[in-house]
């Protein structure tokens, strides 16, 4: 990675824009960031790993404070870094949260961060992203290292040489942690010991499993009596031995089923005898109750035999009767119809005499000569009938024809009106088309201004909607800077607090007569009292409430940004207009679109009216040849009525005679032949029946001679009807078989001579409840005995089985047991380390072999670094500790006994070998520019000598090295230099 180009702005003690050329400084390999205390050398390098990351290290925990004291409201704040990897060429431009003037209403509002991606592709710049998510995820595979990682390999800042040498183990883990991203073997540990606690669990619940299934068997014992001569439980002693003893009671239940077995068949078979016995009684006790009912039954029958021999012979009687109903309904049938006969002809005789009309013999065949007669003359009267009823049709045919006359006239003359008035209609039609296209020719211009004042609407609607959202997500992001304020000044006060406590915290691990870490002495005569514990947890759990808090602000202001994008985006689109100028706009622009549409198609009816009168002229006349001809045409109809008319009245006239009408005389005949036919057919019918008559009358004597009965009035008093023939069978046949069937009943009961006095059951009952009571006894003793032995023979084989396979976890949970001590440093691991700090204390073994290749030739190899996993005192972590071996003495000793410019070699060995190790474990990328921000102001000229012959190998490769000091020599032996400045005004600047 190679830094070419950084920007500041309004950032830190820089107020106008500020550039500086990376690669300006390419060729000399190692360029000097100079400038007096305070003029803000370090915030070059804040700029870049802001830039980048969006976070300064020095203002963790506290207040941001990124942008300038000397910005004006209105001055912006941004810084951008151009940068090159492998993958290409890209610039960040970020700027920071800050207050600037609202825009509406006065006061400050909040300016939310803000940055963006670009790539430099073909000769011109490209956006990747502009959202700080997708900018980080994008940056994170384009750098390939953390922040963490950045600061230690490329930008080595102040204050974190020494931090990485003089911390203790548990610091030193931390950090390892977060470059190396090792908090995957810590999740190994943790599910190595949740195993353990699980297997554990499972254990200690098998064992009380077993221990309540022995005491559940030791109770049914204890409560069945079944512990034998002891009469009560052993004592206890270990589980075998208790299921031992169990299995021996469970030997005697057995027995004990057996006897309570026998008892219960016994009892069965006496009740067995005496249910049998009480069978018995019972049934004589039955039969001798259905022999008194059928005694008493069979006299009850016999006493109704009187009844049963009428009803036979009224049956016989009816049955006799039967064979003559229908000679004798005939008779009576033709006797009825002759007196019909009878009344009919004298009527039919007064209705002949009505009429008026004479013949010399009134028979059949004379009254149907004389209505033929009669209907031969009205036969030719029937077209002057006709006529008649179609005079009042043909007079309205007649005046209809007089109208059609009339309105063929009046078509005519209108036709003539017509082609007259033609002309002048056209000419209207034609002027009016005219002044309406005018109209409707503006239909798109009015369109489009339509779309234009809708989408001003919509844009004035959803600006009114965006203030409304914008308003809630300022609050929103007030309230999460606040929060953000709160936690970071929450953390600040932790790391002090903790700082404030590293004395008394190493005070904690001191031992009488062992030496100090920090001092070695032997002696410890005040150690610092540890009043105001603060741990790494306490400060670990803050940074992420700090992370969170963040994260939450950083979604407010995206929040707060893309509303504000969207709200200056709809009012430039609702062109200063409010919704409800907007609305009263699009109304006027639809109404008039509305009417020039309107006006398109008063064009097109308009066009068709002026067609339709072009072709009315031929038309016109046309219809004025076709009404001549229908109107000669009426006229010569209309007078051929009138002819029919005169006609049809001659022939009324003769036809009708003396009467009103013709009608009327044809009805007069009509009446008198049909009273002539009606008496013809009364004579012809009466002697017809009364033929008829004298045949039932005879065959009903012959009948009723030849039958038991005297006349037919006797034989249907004996008639029943069919219904009543079946119930007086059914009554019969019912008493025969019912006295048959008592009889068949009573014989063998009779031969069973049976006492006559009622039987008593009650001594057999009794005797069959007794046998009963004391077979439910021994069964229910049985059943209790067997479900004792059934329940604690399962108690014993489940608790014995349980006590098995135990057995088999306890071997596999002492080998789960063991792995999970070792995995956390815990029981057999002699040096304490967990699995996470033996994989780091691996890398830290690489990171000093690194390290020492530097520090051998800085101390002209007098002193080499050593990682060391001696145990800690009073159970501190360790394995992770480094220590100083000294060649000139052949000891080792603490890193804290280096003096300032020995241990700021040995620091800054150590980094540059953790950054090659870090390097080594991103991937290998290639670090082509490296800034080291330290105090070289406390080197001596030799120390001073060493270091900047090391720093001068760095630019081995094209490599470029930034140098940030203030030391006068350094100056002297760095030509290419950034010089920081501060002008009389204020800000700084850079030259």
């Amino acid at each position: 990675m190679r830094l070419h180009r950084l920007e500041i702005e309004g950032f830190g003690p820089f107020l106008s824009r500020q550039i500086v050329d990376f690669d300006a400084f390419a060729d000399d390999g190692i360029f000097l960031i100079a400038g007096r205390t305070g003029a803000g050398k370090s915030s070059i390098l804040d700029a870049v790993c802001f830039a980048l990351y969006g976070s300064v290290p020095r203002y963790e925990g506290g207040d941001k404070r990124l942008r300038s004291d000397h910005c004006e409201p209105d001055d912006p704040s941004e810084v951008v870094v151009e940068f090159s990897t492998g993958a290409g060429r890209y610039r960040v431009t970020r700027s920071p949260e800050y207050l600037r003037p609202a825009k509406r209403g006065g006061g400050l509002t909040k300016q939310n961060s803000a940055v963006q991606l670009d790539a430099f592709i073909d000769g011109g710049w490209v956006a990747l992203a502009a959202k700080e998510k997708r900018v980080a995820d994008e940056l994170d595979g384009i750098v390939q290292l953390s922040r963490e990682q950045f600061l230690q390999v490329i930008l080595l800042a102040q204050n974190r040489f020494a931090r990485f040498l003089l911390a203790d183990s548990k610091e030193r883990q931390a950090l390892l942690r977060r470059l190396f991203g090792t908090e995957r073997f810590e999740d190994v540990q943790a599910r190595f010991d949740e195993r353990r606690r699980a297997s554990e669990n499972a254990l200690a619940g098998a064992a009380a499993r077993v221990d309540t299934r022995i005491d559940e068997a030791e109770r049914v014992v204890t409560d069945g009596e079944l512990w034998g001569d002891a009469g009560t439980a052993p004592e206890p002693s270990s589980t075998a031995a208790r299921i031992g003893a169990l299995r021996a009671a469970l030997g005697r239940a057995e027995y004990r089923v057996e006897r309570r077995a026998a008892e219960r068949d016994d009892a069965e078979r006496a009740l067995q005898t005496a249910d049998a016995a009480l069978t018995a009684v019972r049934e004589d006790r039955t039969a001798q109750q259905e022999r008194d009912r059928a005694r008493a039954a069979l006299a009850q029958l016999e006493a109704e035999q009187p009844e049963i021999d009428e009803a036979r012979r009224t049956l016989e009687r009816a049955r006799a009767a039967e064979a003559l109903r229908a000679t004798i309904a005939a008779a009576s049938r033709a006797e009825s119809a002759r007196d019909a006969a009878v009344v009919a002809e004298s009527a039919a005789r007064a209705a002949w005499d009505a009429t008026g009309a004479e013949l010399d013999e009134v028979s059949a065949e004379t009254l149907e000569a004389w209505a033929a007669e009669r209907t031969r003359e009205s036969g030719a009267w029937a077209r002057a009938a006709e006529l008649e009823d179609g005079k009042t049709a043909l007079r309205s045919e007649i005046e209809s024809a007089e109208v059609v006359v009339e309105a063929a006239t009046a078509r005519v003359a209108a036709g003539d009106e017509q082609r007259t008035a033609l002309p002048a209609r056209l000419a209207d039609l034609t002027a009016q088309r005219d002044r309406v296209r005018r109209s409707a020719d503006r239909t798109e211009d009015l369109a489009r201004a339509l779309a234009s004042a809708g989408a001003r609407r919509d844009a004035a609607v959803e600006a009114a909607r965006i203030t409304g959202e914008l308003e809630s997500a300022d609050r929103q992001l007030a309230e999460a800077s606040t929060v953000l304020a709160e936690a970071q000044t929450a953390l600040a006060q932790l790391r002090r607090r903790r700082l404030d406590g590293f004395a008394g915290e190493l005070a904690t691990a001191l031992v009488a007569g062992e030496p100090c870490s920090v001092c070695g002495s032997t002696e410890h005569p005040a150690p610092a009292v540890h009043t105001d514990p603060v741990s790494a947890e306490d400060v670990e759990r803050a940074e992420r409430e700090r992370d969170a808090a963040q994260t939450a602000e950083r979604a407010a202001q995206t929040r707060s940004a893309e509303l504000t994008s969207r709200l200056s985006a709809a009012l430039a689109i609702a062109d200063g207009l409010g919704v409800d100028a907007a609305e009263s706009e699009t109304a006027a622009a639809g109404d008039a679109h509305a009417a020039a549409v309107a006006a398109g198609a008063e064009v097109v009816a308009l066009d068709e009216q002026i067609a339709q009168a072009t072709a009315a002229t031929a038309i016109l006349a046309q219809e004025r040849e076709d009404a001549a001809a229908a109107l000669a045409a009426a006229r010569e109809a209309l007078a051929l009525l009138a002819q029919r008319e005169h006609e049809a009245a001659t022939q009324i006239a003769d036809a009708r005679g003396a009467f009103e009408t013709v009608a009327e005389r044809i009805a007069h005949v009509g009446g008198q032949a049909s009273t002539a036919r009606t008496l013809a057919s009364a004579l012809s019918e009466r002697a017809r029946i009364e033929q008829e008559f004298a045949e039932a009358k005879s065959e009903q004597d012959a009948a009723l001679t030849a039958s038991d009965f005297d006349d037919a009035t006797a034989a249907r008093t004996a008639m029943r009807s069919a219904a009543d023939q079946e119930i007086l069978d059914a009554r019969i046949q019912a008493h025969r078989v019912q006295r048959e069937k008592e009889r068949s009943l009573l014989l063998p009961l009779e031969m069973r001579t049976l006492p006559e006095d009622p039987i008593d059951l009650a001594p057999a009952e009794q005797a069959a409840a007794d046998a009963r009571s004391a077979w439910k006894t021994a069964t229910d003793a049985a059943g209790r005995v067997e479900a004792m032995t059934d329940q604690l023979r399962r108690l014993i084989d489940s608790a014995a089985s349980e006590h098995a396979r135990s057995a088999e976890q306890q071997a596999d949970h002492e080998v789960l047991r063991g792995v999970a001590d070792t995995v956390a440093g815990r029981a057999g691991n002699t040096h304490k380390m967990s699995l996470e700090t033996f994989v780091l204390a691996a890398e830290l073994e690489e990171i000093v072999d690194a390290a020492n290749r530097r520090l051998s030739d800085m101390s002209t190899g007098r002193y080499q670094l050593q990682h060391s996993d001696a145990l800690a005192s009073r159970g501190a972590a360790s394995g992770l500790g480094i220590v100083v071996f000294d060649a000139f003495t052949g000891q080792t000793r603490p890193a804290q006994s280096l003096s300032g410019g020995e241990t700021f070699l040995s620091s800054l060995a150590l980094a540059l070998g953790l950054a090659e190790v870090v390097t080594a474990r991103a991937g290998g990328i290639q670090l082509d520019t490296l800034f080291i921000d330290e105090g070289f102001g406390s080197l001596d000229a030799d120390t001073l000598e060493v270091a900047m012959r090391t720093l001068d190998e760095l630019r081995s490769g094209g490599r470029t090295v930034g140098v940030i000091s203030h030391v006068e020599s350094m100056q002297e032996q760095i030509p290419a230099q950034v010089v920081v400045e501060q002008t009389p005004a204020g800000p700084s600047r850079i030259r």
